[in-house]
């Protein structure tokens, strides 16, 4: 049974930094797209960054480039968020998702979800 299971989720200043894990099971990743989507309190998911499974060009959600970096190790089956410079315009709940086809901006693409982790930034 496939599980993506996220952590590093937490309230921070504005300004300030998360590191967001994603750790895969019940299969490999390693030849997997691997994506970070995100919900705010009354909004639709929205897409913030995805990386293919060679980890080569990353995508972004334009709002975010620049303050946030994806990566991912295969080795472990984990991906990461690195959020920087942290807005209170990005508290949302974040979620990981893996194994997309066709675009990958878009939340039907996605086959497998995590159960989302809160991030809460203040003012």
């Amino acid at each position: 049974q496939v599980q993506l299971v996220e952590s590093g989720g937490g309230l921070v200043q504005a300004g300030g930094s998360l590191r967001l894990s994603c750790a895969a099971s019940g299969r490999t990743f390693s030849r997997t797209n691997m994506g970070w989507f995100r919900q705010a309190p009354g909004k639709e998911r929205e897409f913030v960054a995805a990386i293919i499974w060679s980890a080569y060009n990353p995508y972004y959600k334009d709002s975010v480039k620049g303050r946030f970096t994806i990566s991912r190790d295969n080795a472990e089956n984990t991906v990461y968020l690195q959020m920087n410079s942290l807005k209170p315009e990005d508290t949302a709940v974040y979620y990981c998702a893996a194994d997309s086809a066709g675009g990958m901006g878009s939340v039907a693409n996605w086959t497998y979800w995590g159960q989302g982790t809160q991030v809460t930034v203040s003012s």
